[in-house]
């Protein structure tokens, strides 16, 4: 049996991924020199547990930790996404993927995935202080990064402040089991099933997380029509009644505008310090995004601190040399 390894795109981790023909079958050699034990160890463990509860993930087919490596299930080439942008009705594609969420969210939430007799991997929560971390990427990345390092250090309190107000007002917290990356390019199609990857940052969490990062997926844009078709499709169909309905709205916004403020962070931060520039395309997107969410009311403050902060023409540019 002849083998051979070919190297496969990367995403924005520490990992590296590679192809290996066994003859005529294949599967993907995972690698990670840092952070192994998120990458290597909590993905291939959590992928476990999710498959037990009916979730389709890549198997692990082999692990070598100590290596730095681990041999998982091969899924294709092809992730939903691909379909997505070829698709005339991509609405019965969203909504796929929102039966997908809604059966994680019906999984009964746990603390802790064993990993030995002895040995378990503890979930996060999103708890305010978690919510800060997140969002302090663009506090500490793009916002001196484009705006000026003096011209940051005036407005970061302002906006941390602010968002500290509106993550107090947050109502489901800390609920569910939440995926934490839950976008069409981390779905993969596999016959009549979607496979969810990249589950190695799961955590217990607030419902509207992954849907939010459905909807204001910042790689790829929905039409609005569509955004509130899917966002709609949810609300028919979750567990929650029309008494909370409005709080889930309020906490979907706050979640798109944290999230997608942490991704100018994360996407600013791999062009400086990783040399990957290609994610620099996506900020306009993003800032579309944030200001869309931000016609709530609830966001005055914010939406002017931020205007002070990034003007709009500051926004659009994804060349900042």
């Amino acid at each position: 049996m002849q083998f051979r390894l070919q190297k496969i795109k990367s995403d924005a981790s520490f990992r590296e991924f590679f192809r290996l023909h066994k003859g005529k079958k294949t599967s993907i050699i995972v690698t990670a020199n840092k952070e192994r034990f998120k990458n290597l160890i909590a993905y291939s463990y959590i992928n476990k547990f999710f498959i037990k509860k009916g979730i389709y993930t890549p198997k692990t087919i082999s692990q070598h930790f100590n290596e730095g490596l681990i041999e998982i299930e091969d899924l294709g080439n092809k992730t939903l996404s691909d379909f997505v942008k070829k698709s005339k009705n991509s609405l019965n594609l969203y909504k796929k993927c929102i039966n997908l969420i809604i059966k994680i969210q019906k999984i009964k939430p746990i603390k802790k995935i064993k990993i030995s007799s002895k040995k378990y991997l503890n979930l996060g929560n999103y708890n305010i202080r978690n919510l800060h971390k997140e969002s302090d990427l663009f506090l500490d990345w793009y916002l001196p990064g484009v705006s000026g390092k003096k011209k940051s250090q005036k407005f970061k309190r302002k906006i941390k402040k602010e968002l500290n107000k509106l993550y107090k007002k947050i109502y489901f917290k800390n609920r569910f089991i939440v995926h934490r990356d839950f976008h069409v390019s981390n779905i993969i199609p596999s016959g009549k099933k979607l496979a969810i990857i990249d589950t190695q940052d799961t955590i217990l969490g607030n419902p509207m997380y992954d849907v939010a990062s459905l909807i204001d997926d910042v790689r790829i844009k929905i039409p609005l029509k569509i955004k509130n078709k899917i966002f709609k499709y949810y609300l028919q169909k979750c567990v929650f009644g029309k008494k909370e309905m409005h709080l889930l709205k309020n906490d979907f916004d706050i979640l798109s505008v944290q999230r997608n403020l942490k991704i100018l962070g994360i996407f600013y931060r791999l062009n400086e310090r990783d040399r990957k520039p290609g994610y620099l395309k996506y900020l306009p997107y993003t800032w579309s995004l944030i200001e869309l969410r931000m016609e709530n009311k609830i966001f005055k403050n914010l939406k002017k601190i931020l205007l002070g902060a990034v003007n709009k023409k500051l926004r659009r540019k994804i060349n900042f040399k």
